[in-house]
């Protein structure tokens, strides 16, 4: 396991975000779930852990994901570090689509909020959300049993192989996973995504800016972030092509993060690939994310939770 790092936001951060913390809140709502039963009924035998999963801590959290702490502290801590609010983030995704999916696939879905605000968007779609924790899965669920979408699914899996079918969906999305994951990872995600489209479908990834990150070193050592070093000497619209995918085109979100779309060619169609970069203009729909209340509650670096 890795040692935990001595962050910027360790040492200075976190002390003063922790004045905003609810934390008896926190503790009543992870009390109030049997996590390991409830994380049974997602855990499947055949999903293995890799290595670069089960080796490393993420966003502080001693353990990686694989405990229910990081299900309960996640949205609290994300709501403080996707500016302007994590809410515009997300929905820049959503406005970068560009299909009308019947079947969609959240890679690494998490807490499920991007999860949740896809079947908004789309509410006639089947909509799966999938992640290596079935711990975030219990969490997940509940946020959408919340926000009354009792019908999205949650799969235990892991992204680089899902278990799908061949051009099975219509809409592959990921976000904020690929900064959490090597490259050559992430590289295999993205062929799994194209394996998994339909002629004409689009990917989308939503994650830091790699521009951005390059230029601002600093940023990497607010947070423990194993491979986001890695991520931002990388190029997503490499990646993209690398996996097959055309039209390939990457948009700023409020300056420290950015969201990709690639599409999977039609044979015959000669599909230009966009390299250059534009900037993300949000749309006026409101559309929030319901974390029951838990926004303003402990963060995983904080390491209340055992």
């Amino acid at each position: 396991m890795a040692v935990r790092q001595d962050t910027i936001w360790e040492r200075f951060l976190s002390p003063v975000v922790r004045l905003l913390i609810d934390e008896e809140g926190m503790r009543r709502y992870a009390d109030s779930i049997d996590w390991e039963k409830e994380s049974d009924r997602f855990r499947r035998e055949d999903v293995i852990m890799p290595p670069y999963y089960i080796s490393q801590n993420f966003h502080g959290i001693t353990g990686g994901y694989l405990k229910s702490s990081a299900a309960v502290t996640y949205d609290p801590i994300t709501q403080y570090v996707l500016p302007p609010n994590e809410t515009v983030v997300r929905q820049a995704l959503i406005d970068a689509i560009k299909v009308q999916p019947r079947r969609i696939l959240d890679l690494g879905c998490g807490t499920g909020s991007t999860t949740l605000m896809l079947k908004q968007a789309f509410p006639q779609a089947e909509v799966i959300g999938l992640d290596l924790s079935p711990y975030m899965l219990v969490r997940a669920e509940d946020k959408a049993k919340t926000a009354g979408l009792d019908d999205m699914v949650w799969r235990h899996g892991n992204a680089e192989k899902t278990g799908f079918s061949d051009a099975s969906f219509d809409l592959v999305t990921a976000s904020l996973l690929f900064h959490e994951t090597p490259n050559a990872v992430s590289q295999t995600i993205l062929r799994e995504s194209f394996r998994l489209l339909v002629v004409g479908g689009q990917v989308l990834i939503l994650d830091g800016n790699q521009k951005t990150l390059r230029q601002l070193d600093w940023l990497n050592d607010v947070f423990e972030e194993p491979y986001i070093r890695e991520y931002a000497a990388g190029n997503i619209d490499a990646s993209m092509g690398a996996a097959g995918f055309e039209a390939v085109r990457t948009q700023d979100v409020w300056w420290i993060n950015q969201v990709t779309s690639g599409v999977k060619p039609i044979p015959g169609e000669d599909t230009t690939v966009q390299k250059n970069v534009i900037q993300h203009s949000p749309t006026s729909r409101d559309t929030t994310i319901d974390n029951n209340d838990l926004e303003g509650l402990e963060s995983p670096a904080f390491g209340v939770m055992a």
